[in-house]
Order: C-alpha cells, then structure tokens, then sequence
C-alpha cells in the first residue's frame, strides 16, 4: 500500500454544465475517507458550494498532498502545470469526452476512497519547457505536459521553419505547423497529424510536421535530453502554443526552443489500470471494423 492522503484539493471545470453535484459528491468521499477537501477558489464559486472555504493555487500547493480535478483533459493539462512545482500528485476524473488523462468515469468516482487511502498506481509524465527568443532575448515562456506547437495563422500561408537538434541543423521545412510533443501529448494533436504513439515510460520527445509540403518530411521521435530550437523563416501571423492553452505570436527570426523540464506531473491511477487497456477503451482498438461502421 502506498501513502495515504490527508488534504485532497478538488478542481473542477467552472464553466462545465452541472458540475456542482459530482463535485459535492467527490468531497463526500473525501470526508467519508479521513481526509480534508480543499476546494479550489473558483471551482467552488462557479459549483456554488458555499458550505466549504475556497482557496488559491499557492494555498493548494503549500497544504495538498493530492489533487482531484474533475473535468476533461483540457482541465487536467492546465491544472497539473500550475501544480508541478509543488509536486502535487493528481487524480482525474472524466466529465469531458475522451479522457486520456482523466481516465476515471464519474459511475466510477467511489473508487477515489481506495486511492485516497493508499491504493493506487503512480505514473510519472514529462513535462516540456518553451521560450521564445527574439534577438537572443527570452520573450515568452510557458509549460506544456502535451506539447509545444508551432502554427500558421488563420490568413496566413505555409510558416518556414529550421529545426536545430542540440545546436544542429535537422532540416528546413515548409508546412502548417510543427508539433513538439511528450509521450503524454503523442495521443493528443500529434496522433492526429499521424505522429506515433509513446508509451509514457519511454525518455522521447515525438516531433510531428502538420501538412509538410515536402512529403517526406515524417515524424521522428528524439531523446528528450536534446534541446529542440524551431528558427521562424517565413510565416504571416504564426504562433507558438503550449498545450493550446497559452500562446505568443512569432515573427520572422523569432527561436522557439523546448527541452524537458525539470519537473514532472505524477498521476494517479486506480489499481489495476492499464495504459494499453486505455488505449483500446479510447481509441476503440477492442471493436471490430464492421462493427466500426455499424456493418453486420
């Protein structure tokens, strides 16, 4: 049995669609379990559940030793970001669509009581870390436990690009974009520009071009020791985004560059979860292709 938990903070989606009955219901189980439920400050005033004190994010880091976040991948992406530097291992539970991440359905949450008594599955994720440099100078920086995208704009052409691995030229390349992305992010944009998949164990980055005008341009996976710089040539209006959360606008000569984070974001599984078991679940590998297309 691993360690038990004592202050669980809850984060939830504000703006989803009635959320404040499983959020009651997860801090129900938290109580029943011994343990304390830390509502974040804004989940608890969009759920309006005034009977529990809200708290900041700096509050949550100091005092949580764990983290339930209610919501789809999206929430869970955002919140384990801010929390990585406090080490806050986290728990998602599923109230979006497919749920990577979040792998906890909501028939499912009274299995949170078992966790939060020690009994669960620890599962390490890379994180990336972006700048932007312009004239040498760093402009912009952000997180991503997905990935780091570079992108045309919406009225723009094709974006130019070099791509330098560890200070050396890979190749040039014209395309919509280009995705930089951790074994976590290889099932997210990068599995449907037709990158591989990682399994999360592996020390890879997987770098994906988005419509590459030379075709045989492919994805190619790369150490995450590297340190990955995306020199902008050409490109109206592109951008670089981390996990298309936060974003900065690029401009010819601008220097994107990514290498691994010395953080990691620690998810917690229940027991008996299975990555590959995941991965038939949501990319629906257990059903047949007539069955697919609803053919007999």
């Amino acid at each position: 049995m691993a360690q038990s938990f004592k202050y669980a903070a809850i984060f939830g989606k504000p703006r989803a669609d009635g959320i404040g009955k499983p959020l009651a219901e997860i801090a129900a189980i938290v109580e029943r379990a011994g343990a304390t439920p830390l509502f974040d400050a804004a989940t608890r005033a969009a759920a309006r559940l005034d009977a529990y004190p809200g708290y900041s994010l700096q509050q949550i880091g100091k005092r949580a030793d764990v983290a339930i976040v209610l919501g789809g991948d999206g929430t869970m992406l955002g919140i384990a970001r801010e929390l990585a530097p406090f080490q806050v291992p986290l728990i998602g539970v599923n109230h979006g669509r497919l749920g990577f991440i979040t792998d906890i359905a909501l028939d499912q949450i009274e299995v949170l009581a078992d966790m939060l008594a020690g009994r669960y599955v620890t599962d390490r994720r890379a994180l990336l870390e972006a700048a932007v440099l312009r004239d040498g100078a760093a402009i912009f920086g952000g997180r991503a436990l997905n990935d780091v995208v570079v992108s045309r704009g919406v009225a723009g052409g094709l974006v130019e690009f070099t791509v330098r691995v560890d200070g050396v030229t890979m190749y040039n390349q014209r395309a919509d974009g280009l995705i930089v992305a951790t074994p976590t992010g290889s099932t997210a944009y990068a599995l449907s520009a037709n990158g591989p998949i990682l399994h999360p164990s592996l020390a890879g980055l997987v770098l994906v071009p988005v419509a590459p005008q030379t075709l045989s341009n492919r994805p190619i996976t790369l150490p995450d020791s590297c340190v990955l710089e995306i020199e902008l040539t050409d490109g109206r209006d592109a951008s670089a985004h981390c996990d298309m959360q936060s974003f900065w606008l690029l401009q010819p000569g601008d220097v994107v560059r990514v290498y691994r984070s010395a953080e990691v974001v620690t998810l917690l599984h229940p027991v008996g979860y299975n990555y590959f078991a995941t991965l038939r679940q949501k990319l629906h590998w257990n059903v047949m292709p007539s069955e697919r297309h609803g053919r007999a």
